[in-house]
């Protein structure tokens, strides 16, 4: 994993220092793996993995990475705590110290990390990158039926509920500039999973964030267990749906908000 310095000092060009954030819980089979194809892929990026102490040594082998490359850094939180908690605890330690972009990527390999590269360049005229499965382009692999229609249906659904004007409002591989997270009332973010996509978009899109989107190749994994549940899904379609009625009466009360709705 040799990296030359001044490629460590200069970040990627036209972005600067970059923080790719992985959470992880129970992601022992995986972690090496997608840290590995991180740097491979994007050797001029750093990595934290955020880790709610994971039972299975998830944290132990990540420290053991960052031992061996000062490129690493493992942030252990207390317990599981949720995928928005761990994003967001991410963003901090990176402002923290100074970065001016960072990355949300899933640990279990489904967001390619070979189609990092392709991200970060269009972060260079955009703040905020979504990684889109459902843009012309994209490939999905080895997903059921049902994941694919409930994805598309709920990326459908989130579209006209919250006039957001991207095709994968629950995608989770992006990329935020610092002036994005700047923007974005991170402070009143609470939900997790699906939503905590959905509610970065829309707050996104309602602070002027420039977003573009890229297309992916995405693949289910195949190494552990998926982190979806009945329950993430509920909260997504619940938030969802309260957050587009609430937009729709802000907007009523004002008419020339309405007239620009979505």
């Amino acid at each position: 994993m040799g990296v030359v310095a001044d490629r460590r000092t200069v970040g990627h060009p036209g972005v600067g220092r970059v923080l790719v954030v992985i959470p992880t819980y129970n992601e022992a089979d995986n972690v090496d793996r997608i840290v590995a194809r991180v740097r491979e892929a994007t050797p001029a990026v750093d990595v934290l993995v955020a880790d709610d102490n994971s039972p299975d040594g998830t944290g132990a082998i990540a420290d053991g990475l960052a031992g061996a490359d000062p490129q690493v850094h493992v942030l252990h939180r207390p317990g599981k705590d949720g995928l928005g908690a761990a994003y967001l605890a991410g963003f901090a330690w990176a402002r923290q110290r100074g970065y001016d972009a960072v990355v949300e990527m899933d640990a279990d390999g489904s967001h390619a990390p070979e189609d990092l590269p392709a991200l970060l360049d269009a972060a260079r005229d955009a703040d905020m990158v979504i990684g889109s499965r459902w843009t012309r382009g994209a490939r999905v692999l080895n997903w059921p039926l049902r994941r694919l229609l409930l994805s598309r249906a709920g990326n459908l659904y989130a579209r006209l509920a919250l006039g957001v004007p991207v095709s994968d409002a629950t995608g989770g591989y992006r990329v935020y500039r610092a002036a994005a997270l700047d923007a974005i009332d991170l402070a009143s973010v609470r939900s997790q999973g699906y939503a905590f996509q959905v509610e970065l978009s829309r707050l996104a899109h309602r602070a002027g964030v420039r977003m573009v989107e890229v297309p992916i190749t995405f693949a289910e994994r195949e190494h552990g267990d998926s982190k979806m549940s009945p329950l993430i899904v509920a909260e997504a379609l619940w938030r969802i749906t309260t957050w587009g009625l609430r937009d729709r009466r802000a907007a009523a009360r004002r008419p020339d908000a309405l007239a620009r709705w979505p």
